[in-house]
């Protein structure tokens, strides 16, 4: 059996550095894959020894688009360590915050950096503009709503400004695409409506980050949550403020409903076959990028003020193992446990995140015999750490979220879920796929947009009452002498804890396990394979130059790679090394 690699490095489209090595056999089908990310994180080196209340404003650098949420999970590690309770305020405040963020990182996910992988930008000049409109409008039927374009006009303006970049050969935002690729399946018509409603996105998702202005004082880094709760007091009694979010808020609902969701149940029928082929998953279930079929969810979004690990959750916690739909387990965070078998830190065995430790351990690539460099996949071969729970591979992120709530019964997520599926005349299964985790996302995103618009509304008639209290007091010098906390709570890409130790007043040990860390790992010890790298066993390449379908199923993950201080060409030739020196103070 002769067999080939596929390297891609670096993913693009999507935050930070990934490399992906895959292997494929000689009926261009994937039998193995590596997934590596290329560049060291620091941070947990850095925060040692500094005062617990900065680190938040520390952690929110880790990434570049998931800053509010780094920033809030810190916070409230801390928070968990010294036993604080925020006013109602600051939660729907937070909640707000993180909304927005969810709404809007869901919604560029989906159109700048997946949405390529099904639509054939060249295509899109072939269509008619007149048959577009009918082709939006019969999905937006789907979906039980208008089309958000049902002008041919509109449509053909578009397809203008397109036909120019191509004959010019500027392609400018759309070029190095593999367009033309046999798996490409969409019709020209749905090819100019994806076209159409990307460039539309481009526009809606400035607001988009304005609402998570308005509360979080600026964007993509806020600054208004504090230990103890939030610093907005005037954008809370402000009914101005109050009054342009909930507008952004249904300027955004609107196109997610109503371009968004079409777009989804459009490219999710025109590839409902690979939806559906259990012969291309991991486990034999599901379709095509199934992977772990495990999934995990800390929960998120507190809907009342009993505190910390005692309010009702929008987004359930707990785990779903082994493509079992009729059982839930709950989440014990005392089973959670870092591999680095196969990443390049020191270590020998797991460690939970309390204990965990962040020593870097550097091998590097092998030459092959074409004078590229290549992983040392028997080895170690990623800055990502191996996470397991309860010694599983579990993945993360709005799949799991929604998985997880729909086996435990929650009766929104069932809602949306079901509706959803209703619509589309989809059975539960085509969730367990790289389609089903982008429908996922989409599911998500109207029930947040939905779930938003009552926050707004509670959190204005609370100030309107009077009550403007957003910080609980506490005794620093009191609470903090010995003292240990974890923020766990949910990013859009999926779970993510912050876990942190403090002694005499300063941070004596600090972890941050992200989504990304859960799904992007590396194999662990046992040898079970990451998220990434399970979901693409089995996949079918049509064309192993142009590795579309990769792509396609890495980026329904939306990878968010942190980024630091280690970089390496292609030959394997070190660049630059840099030394964290975790005294200096800023």
């Amino acid at each position: 059996m002769s067999k080939k690699h596929i390297i891609v490095d670096p993913i693009t489209r999507i935050e930070g550095h990934l490399r992906i090595e895959a292997v494929i056999d000689e009926n261009n089908t994937i039998v193995d894959a590596y997934s590596s990310s290329t560049m060291f994180r620091g941070i947990e080196t850095i925060l040692k020894g500094r005062d617990p209340r900065d680190c938040g404003l520390m952690t929110m650098r880790i990434c570049g688009v998931c800053t509010g949420t780094h920033y809030q999970r810190s916070i409230e590690a801390v928070e968990d360590a010294f036993n604080i309770n925020i006013p109602k305020n600051a939660r729907l405040v937070r909640n707000l915050i993180q909304g927005a963020l969810y709404v809007h990182d869901h919604t560029v996910h989906f159109y700048h950096l997946h949405a390529l992988d099904f639509v054939d930008i060249v295509s899109a000049t072939t269509a008619n503009p007149e048959l577009a409109v009918k082709e939006a409008e019969k999905w937006a039927s789907v979906a039980g709503v208008v089309p958000y374009i049902a002008d041919a006009a509109n449509f053909k303006a578009i397809q203008d400004r397109v036909i120019k970049f191509v004959k010019e050969g500027r392609l400018g935002i759309f070029g190095n695409g593999y367009w033309g690729n046999p798996h490409y399946k969409l019709t020209p018509e749905q090819n100019l409506i994806g076209v159409a409603h990307y460039l539309q996105a481009l526009d809606l998702q400035r607001d988009m980050a304005k609402m998570h202005a308005i509360f979080g004082g600026k964007n993509p880094h806020p600054q208004s949550i504090v230990v103890g709760g939030v610093t907005c007091v005037q954008d809370i009694q402000d009914p101005a403020r109050i009054g342009l979010y909930k507008q952004l808020l249904e300027e955004a609902a609107q196109f997610v409903k109503r371009a968004y969701l079409p777009d989804v149940y459009m490219a999710g029928t025109m590839y409902a076959a690979e939806a559906t082929d259990a012969k291309a998953t991991y486990k034999g279930a599901g379709g095509t990028g199934g992977g772990l079929l495990s999934y995990m969810s800390y929960g998120d979004f507190r809907l009342d003020d009993t505190g910390f690990y005692k309010s009702k959750l929008l987004f359930p916690s707990g785990v779903v193992l082994n493509g079992d739909i009729t059982k839930a387990y709950e989440l014990d965070q005392d089973k959670i446990a870092e591999d680095v078998t196969h990443a390049w830190y020191e270590g020998t065995k797991p460690l939970h995140p309390y204990e965990g430790e962040t020593i870097p351990k550097y091998t590097g690539f092998k030459k092959g015999a074409d004078g590229y460099a290549y992983l040392k996949t028997d080895e170690k071969y990623s800055w990502i750490k191996s996470p397991t729970y309860d010694g599983q591979k579990v993945e993360v992120g709005p799949l799991a979220r929604m998985v997880v709530g729909y086996v435990k019964g929650d009766e929104r997520i069932k809602k949306y879920v079901d509706n959803f599926l209703k619509r589309g005349n989809l059975p539960i299964t085509v969730l367990f796929s790289t389609i089903g985790r982008t429908a996922a996302r989409a599911i998500e995103t109207e029930l947040m947009c939905d779930v938003m618009m009552g926050w707004i509304d509670e959190l204005g008639v609370n100030a309107l009452g009077g009550d403007l209290s957003t910080w609980t007091k506490f005794d620093f010098d009191k609470v903090s002498v010995n003292a240990k906390g974890m923020g766990l709570a949910e990013a859009p890409r999926g779970a993510l804890g912050h876990w942190v130790s403090i002694e005499e007043g300063r941070v004596k040990n600090y972890q941050a396990v992200v989504p990304s860390t859960w799904n992007a790992g590396p194999r662990d010890a046992k040898g079970q394979l990451g998220a990434y790298e399970a979901s693409l066993i089995g996949t079918k390449v049509a064309n192993p130059d142009q590795p579309l379908e990769l792509l396609r199923t890495i980026h329904s993950f939306d990878p968010c790679l942190a980024c630091a201080v280690h970089v390496v060409d292609t030959k394997g030739k070190e660049l630059g090394s840099y030394k964290i020196d975790p005294t200096c103070v800023f």
